[in-house]
């Protein structure tokens, strides 16, 4: 007991040792002023000169910590003048300041801060905004990872010919980075990664730099052909005090929209007497219509010319329920025509020629010898050497470069002319053969549909029927590319308006469907709160299956429908057509290419992110209620998920 009452006391006697000299810290410099000056003594020396110049001297200032406006409030300012409704990003450190200012000091309006879990959905979502509002949206990636992360974003939204404003950060002077990660995130050239597949990249060195180069970017992303651009904001301007006599200094350029190029009029008469004088003209449509506009002139050309239209399906280019449209006859009208108008073909070789992929590699033509080939296209107005995505070249008889959709009036006009000289009765004897032909279209692939209805895996076209049953009814548009589906949507679905379908990837880099939804779904929002659905495979949800949380925390509503075949089907097949090519059997094909054991719950992973979640469904008959729940819920605001097991295609 001694002992230990001993060691208490002893505690306490330190304790109080360091309260007392704490204390005499807090207070000595009072005591010290409180005591009489000490006379000096007789080895004391008078102060010098130089000790009495430095004691009149102001102490040295404390390192400044505040500012009230730095450089990126100036790069909000910028952001600001041009016609961005939002930014898209993963929170990254190179654009701290840059994101702290847009939703402060710009009070997270236009453009407003959405926040995403992978650069990838960022720059994907605006991929997707682009094609349905018709101009671009902003992505913010971080600095080298973030850019990687972003890359087959990127590359599919050049392919597309999309326009994106994408902004990264980086520490660019080697003396203003912190050690450690800002080192491993900083870079010499930002936008090397990507070079190849942008429109046109910068790095500004200051800020007057950076206004100019972003009102630039957001012009040259959306003269045609358009791209993504890419600018990178360095973070020492973006974090360094701005004062009043700098900013004075500094100047927004105007935004001035570029008219788009048009046909040459020379070019333009010349396709007209073609087109006329054909006797089985064909137009094959692809990557051409931006608006119901550009639609509507393209009916009133091939009615001109009662001429077949090929609607290739890369943006929505004509009515299907026109009889004009006879896409799902494009093999045998091709073969037989005598005149082809192309508007911006992604592939005119392509669309001229087939190849059988085979051990050894053969190409025959598609079309006729003789046929006169006519191409209005921006293609070769953007044209990268390391990436192939221009395909194999081919010249055409008329070759105009050109943007087709701001063209086409004036190739009307040009036919209206060459057709008031004769040739009328030949219009319209073709005009009756292509209604025959058209008539039985719809019957067709209802029947085809019929095939397979009550079957287990459910087939797609039992899924796209049962769907359409709830969606007739309601201002709709599909946001998903439909190659996966047998392209039952444009065979069973009357699609007329522009906004029904926003085409595919460009780029067929794998989980571009779940993320271009998110954003399309945004526009189609804003646009008046149409009941978007998304067809998605499993292989390509699994990518991203996070949009869906960002869908839930903005409010973005749309309907996700899983088209879960377990697999990665496309690759199912090459291994398949490999393993029969190489006389070696189908039993191990499902190695690496199944997606099973386990089955993956992707209704549960739909209400993890806060989503309706419904199914998985495996009997076509419980298709009809769980479509009625799933718009219910789009149409009450949420992001909805159903889960349909199904049949490969």
């Amino acid at each position: 007991m001694a002992e230990s009452e001993s060691a208490a006391l002893h505690r306490r006697r330190f304790l109080k040792g360091m309260v007392v000299a704490g204390g005499a810290t807090v207070v000595a410099p009072a005591a010290a002023q409180a005591q009489a000056p000490e006379k000096p003594t007789g080895n004391t020396s008078p102060p010098t000169a130089a000790a009495r110049a430095s004691e009149r001297e102001h102490p040295p200032e404390a390192d400044r910590l505040t500012t009230e406006k730095t450089g990126s409030d100036f790069m909000v300012e910028v952001c600001k003048t041009l016609n961005l409704d939002y930014m898209a990003a993963c929170p990254g450190s190179t654009f701290r300041a840059l994101q702290e200012s847009f939703i402060n000091y710009g009070q997270n309006k236009r453009p407003e801060w959405l926040t995403c879990m992978h650069e990838e959905v960022s720059v994907g979502m605006a991929h997707g905004y682009a094609k349905v509002a018709g101009k671009p949206m902003a992505a913010m990636v971080h600095g080298t990872v973030g850019t990687q992360h972003a890359a087959m974003g990127i590359y599919n939204a050049f392919c597309d010919r999309v326009p994106i404003i994408i902004f990264t950060g980086n520490a660019g002077a080697l003396d203003e980075r912190r050690p450690g990660v800002e080192w491993v995130h900083s870079v010499q050239d930002a936008a090397s990664t990507v070079r190849d597949f942008v429109k046109w990249d910068d790095y500004p060195m200051s800020l007057q730099h950076f206004a100019e180069s972003t009102v630039r970017g957001y012009t040259l992303a959306c003269a045609q052909p358009p791209g993504p651009v890419f600018i990178t904001a360095d973070t020492k301007l973006q974090e360094e005090p701005l004062d009043e006599r700098e900013q004075r200094k500094l100047k927004i350029p105007l935004l001035v929209t570029a008219s788009q190029p048009a046909g040459d009029p020379n070019a333009l008469r010349e396709a007209a007497k073609m087109l006329v004088a054909a006797e089985a003209p064909v137009i094959i449509a692809d990557r051409y219509a931006r608006s119901q506009a550009a639609m509507d002139n393209l009916v009133r050309l091939a009615e001109l010319l009662q001429a077949p239209v090929i609607d290739n399906r890369s943006r929505m280019n004509m009515p299907n329920t026109h009889y004009l449209c006879q896409s799902e006859r494009a093999g045998g009208l091709i073969a037989q025509a005598d005149c082809i108008l192309s508007l911006e073909p992604v592939d005119l070789y392509g669309q001229l020629n087939v190849m059988r992929d085979q051990l050894e590699r053969t190409v025959s033509p598609k079309s006729k010898k003789g046929v006169k080939v006519i191409c209005i296209s921006t293609r070769d107005l953007l044209v990268h050497s390391n990436y192939q995505d221009f395909q194999r070249y081919v010249g055409a008889d008329i070759n105009i470069t050109a943007d087709a959709q701001t063209t086409l009036p004036s190739l009307i006009e040009a036919v209206q002319r060459e057709i008031a000289s004769g040739g009328k009765n030949a219009i319209a004897m073709r005009g009756e053969k292509m209604r025959e032909s058209y008539n039985g279209f719809a019957d067709r692939a209802r029947a085809e549909a019929a095939l397979a209805w009550d079957a287990t895996p459910i087939s797609s076209a039992r899924m796209y029927m049962e769907l359409w049953e709830h969606l007739r009814k309601e201002d709709w548009a599909l946001v998903s590319d439909s190659d996966f589906s047998s392209n039952w949507p444009h065979r069973l679905w009357p699609m007329e308006k522009h906004y029904r379908f926003i085409g595919g990837s460009g780029g067929y880099g794998v989980g571009y469907q779940p993320v271009a939804a998110l954003g399309a779904a945004l526009a189609h929002r804003d646009a008046g709160g149409r009941v978007v659905v998304s067809i998605t495979g499993d292989g390509e949800f699994n990518m991203a299956p996070h949009t869906l949380w960002t869908a839930a925390h903005h409010g973005i509503p749309y309907l996700t429908v899983i088209q879960n075949n377990r697999a990665y089907h496309q690759e199912v097949m090459h291994v398949q057509r490999m393993a029969n090519r190489h006389n070696r059997g189908l039993r191990n094909v499902p190695i690496g290419t199944m997606i099973d054991n386990p089955n993956i719950d992707y209704a549960r992973i739909a209400q993890g992110y806060g989503a309706v979640g419904i199914g998985p469904i495996n009997d076509p008959n419980d298709l009809s209620e769980a479509f009625r729940k799933g718009i219910a819920a789009v149409k009450a605001g949420q992001p909805a998920l159903i889960d349909v097991v199904m049949q490969p295609r």
